[in-house]
């Protein structure tokens, strides 16, 4: 099977309950996080919402006073770095 075949198969797509789940642990544990970081763009892989996510990115940006995840992307190589994130 071609890679990009092997991607679009359902096992490597989040359904709305996991992009929500992912989001609202975001929310609640990253932001606060990445504000004392000045962050206003980046990627995270998305171990921080359980062992499930461990292979997923989120790619986020600043909005308002928050940030907000514009895209989530499956990376069978995608690491938690550890940086206390």
């Amino acid at each position: 099977m071609l890679k990009k075949e092997h991607q679009d198969s359902p096992k490597y797509e989040l359904d709305e309950y996991d992009k929500a789940h992912i989001n609202d642990v975001f929310v609640e544990n990253m932001t606060e996080k990445l504000r004392k970081r000045s962050a206003r763009i980046g990627c995270l892989n998305c171990k921080f919402a359980g062992e499930a996510y461990r292979h997923w990115v989120i790619y986020f940006r600043s909005r308002g006073s928050g940030f907000e995840i514009v895209d989530f992307e499956y990376d069978e190589n995608s690491r938690s770095l550890g940086l206390g994130l």
